[in-house]
This record gives C-alpha cells, sequence and structure tokens, in this order.
C-alpha cells in the first residue's frame, strides 16, 4: 500500500483580502508584482489587466513616493472600470507610514499592506513608524503581511543575537543565526502588531531568502512556531531556468510538507520578456503538485530518435496555446473545465498508452510508421486522423468534449 503523496496541509489563521481567502483550508494563492512605475498609471492598469487574466489572484505594486501613492486611486479605478477585480496590495519600504498617512485615498484603494520590518524604520523611530503603519490597517480594516527579507534583515536584532549566541557554551553557525534572526524578526513584529490590536486573521507572514536550502530551514522553523497565514518565495530567485528550477526546488519541498498558504515566483524577466510568465510558473507548480488546477495540462513526450519528425513537438505548442487561450471563456463558461488532461505523443512506444491515460490523447507517427495518429477518448480508441489538417481537427475535438463533458456554470 502507497503512502499518501502529501502531508497533511498545515492549519493556519484565514485571512480575507477582500473576496480572496488565504490560509486554513482555502487553496492555496497565487500572487505576482508589477515591475511598471506605480506613477505611470495606464502602464500599471496594462500590467495588472494581464496578471490577473494571466491567473494572478493578488497583484503587489511598488508604493516609494508620493506620485505613486497618488497614483494608487486611479489604478484602482480603472482597474474596477475594467471588469478586473484583483486586490492591490501596496509595498512599502522606509516611508510607508508617511505614504499612507498623507494618502487616505491609497490607503482606503489598496487592500493589503506589505510593511519590511527591516526598514520600516531605524533606531528609536522604529517602533513609532511599524506603529504607524499597523494603526492606518487598523482604521481601514486592512490586513499587513509581515515580509522580512534577507538583503534587509534588523542589524540591530541580527547583532544582538550574534552577541548573545557568542557567549554560549556551544555557539550556533553564524549563519544559523541569522536564520534565527529571520524568524525572530517575523515573529516579534507580528507580536507588536497584535499588542496594537490587530487579529492574528490580518496578519500574513514571509520570510524571503535568495538559497533553496536555507528557504526550506526558514520556513520549516517558522511553521512550527505559529499559525499566522505563510506567503512563500523565494526571493531574487534569478532569469530563465535557473530562476524556475530554484523556486520550484524549494517551494516544492514546503509545499510537500504542508507549509505554504500563498506563493509568488520572483523570476528576472528576460530583456521584452512578459511578466505574466511568473504566474504560470506558479500555476504550474501547485498544479503539477496535484495542489491546485488552474488549465489543462498536455502530456507531451520528450522525443527520441524514433521522433525524427518535429510535428508532435509543434502540435503540443499548438494544443499547449489553444488551451490556454481558452481557458478564460472555459472557467466562465463551464464546471472543472480546467481539470481536462491532454497528451500529444511521438511514436508508437508509449504514445497509445499515454493517450489512454489522458481524457483525451493522440499518437503521431514516429519514424517509420504508418502515416496515421490514432485519438483517443477516455481511453477508448475513437477515431484516427491523417492529413495536414490534424492540428485544427485536433482542436475541434478538445472544444467538443469540453462543452459536452463539463456542466454550464449556468445550470
Amino acid at each position: 500500500m502507497f503512502n499518501a503523496l502529501h502531508s497533511a496541509r498545515r492549519t493556519s489563521v484565514p485571512v480575507d483580502i477582500g473576496p480572496v481567502r488565504v490560509g486554513g483550508h482555502a487553496p492555496i494563492v497565487v500572487q505576482s508584482m508589477t515591475n511598471t512605475d506605480t506613477a505611470d498609471i495606464d502602464g500599471s492598469v496594462s500590467q495588472v489587466a494581464a496578471l490577473a487574466r494571466a491567473g494572478s489572484e493578488l497583484v503587489r505594486l511598488t508604493v516609494d513616493r508620493d506620485e505613486a501613492a497618488k497614483a494608487i486611486p486611479y489604478i484602482r479605478e480603472k482597474l474596477d472600470a475594467q471588469g478586473v477585480s484583483v486586490p492591490l496590495i501596496g509595498d512599502f519600504h522606509y516611508i510607508g507610514h508617511t505614504l499612507l498617512k498623507d494618502n487616505p485615498a491609497c490607503a482606503q484603494a489598496l487592500s493589503k499592506y506589505r510593511i519590511n520590518p527591516g526598514n520600516v524604520g531605524f533606531k528609536a523611530k522604529k517602533d513609532g513608524q511599524f506603529s504607524s503603519m499597523i494603526e492606518t490597517a487598523l482604521k481601514y480594516d486592512r490586513p499587513v503581511r509581515i515580509g522580512v527579507n534577507w538583503g534587509s534583515l534588523d542589524q540591530e536584532l541580527v547583532v544582538s543575537l550574534m552577541d548573545q549566541n557568542h557567549k554560549l557554551a556551544e555557539p550556533m553557525e553564524a549563519a544559523d543565526v541569522t536564520r534565527e534572526a529571520l524568524v525572530r524578526s517575523a515573529l516579534d513584529s507580528a507580536q507588536r502588531a497584535r499588542e496594537l490590536g490587530m487579529g492574528a486573521d490580518k496578519i500574513i507572514l514571509s520570510c524571503k531568502v535568495s538559497n533553496v536550502q536555507d528557504l526550506i530551514a526558514v520556513y520549516t522553523e517558522l511553521a512550527a512556531r505559529c499559525d499566522y497565514a505563510l506567503h512563500l518565495g523565494l526571493t531574487e530567485a534569478g532569469m530563465g531556468s535557473k530562476g524556475i528550477v530554484a523556486s520550484t526546488a524549494a517551494m516544492g519541498v514546503l509545499l510537500q510538507n504542508g507549509i505554504g498558504d500563498t506563493i509568488r515566483v520572483s523570476l528576472t524577466p528576460e530583456p521584452g520578456g512578459d511578466r505574466t510568465q511568473e504566474v504560470i510558473v506558479s500555476q504550474e507548480i501547485l498544479q503539477t503538485m496535484g495542489l491546485r488546477s488552474f488549465t489543462p495540462l498536455v502530456t507531451a513526450c520528450p522525443g527520441c530518435g524514433r521522433t525524427t519528425s518535429t510535428v508532435f513537438q509543434e502540435l503540443a505548442q499548438q494544443i499547449q496555446d489553444h488551451v490556454r487561450a481558452s481557458m478564460p471563456v472555459w472557467r466562465k463558461k463551464y464546471i472543472g473545465a480546467e481539470e481536462l488532461n491532454l497528451a500529444v505523443m511521438g511514436c508508437i512506444v508509449n504514445g497509445p498508452g499515454e493517450s489512454k491515460h489522458a481524457d483525451i490523447g493522440i499518437s503521431l507517427p514516429g519514424t517509420g510508421e504508418e502515416p496515421s495518429a490514432p485519438v483517443f477518448i477516455d481511453g477508448k480508441k475513437e477515431m484516427t486522423l491523417r492529413g495536414p489538417g490534424i492540428a485544427e481537427e485536433f482542436k475541434k475535438i478538445i472544444d467538443d468534449y469540453v462543452s459536452n463533458r463539463y456542466k454550464p456554470k449556468s445550470e
């Protein structure tokens, strides 16, 4: 008997961010962040809308100066006019207390505030400026994410813990002390917010680092010491495959162990690259782990010497693009279409078998095989396609299957 694949989900206090619930028994939430100048209202609206259409359920914007703070209510207004209701999160550093106080329309338009305890204020000003942001959040009934970051960690806390560690009979390694400082910064800040009157149902914590093993260690410890909702993310994950692999390796381990209520994949975009890639990667991490379903997945073989033709590769790409483009409509019209499984295979070795396991599968001819492509629906061979129009015919088969199998939402 095989053991269950996933550990039980860690129980956390749920937090409502507008219509989106994070934590508790809610599905793990995907979020992203714009890289536009927030003061560029039209540019920011365009990117937020694109991220939301790609499936981002929360979108964070930098609020770094007065012009950015003043832009937020207009961004919210324009998004609402487009029917884009995704909650907006304000990312504050250094002068967040001033920006929120001086711009009440910004404070009200945002659905959540991100506070970094490492730079919310320094020395004697730290508590007052942190308290000011919490008081604003309480005034407008907004949750906060207390987001500690490896690159902006409270150095006074680090020095204090290092001094304490040095006096121990068996001191910890410096790296372990720094990890403890991350966890303590988050927990101590949350406790201070509680003392100011904020409930646990308004607090999300994060402790972001850029190293895979450090992230696993820090969040494992943080999860063991609190029941706050947790936001996962490898900060400065990197570009391209490196960022994708590192984020998947780190968050995959934590998610497998039931840790994490919302995630972001912090990819560095390639020049001219599409910001929505980070949303797609987040979704694919959750979906391939069996934690959520967002869009039909296409199983495709990698190709080998039996598949010298590129037809199956081109078809797999066309089908993946087709279901991604169709999913916004399917999501509105049908219940469960995101759980559709497809297979596009390249030869007779594994093609028929994989196709039978999928809801719909096609096995294209490999090198030297008969030029025909059997199609399997719900495990049974239903037809054989031939000729140059296979891609369009197969798309129609998929569309017909979706409309016939999945129950319309209007019923």
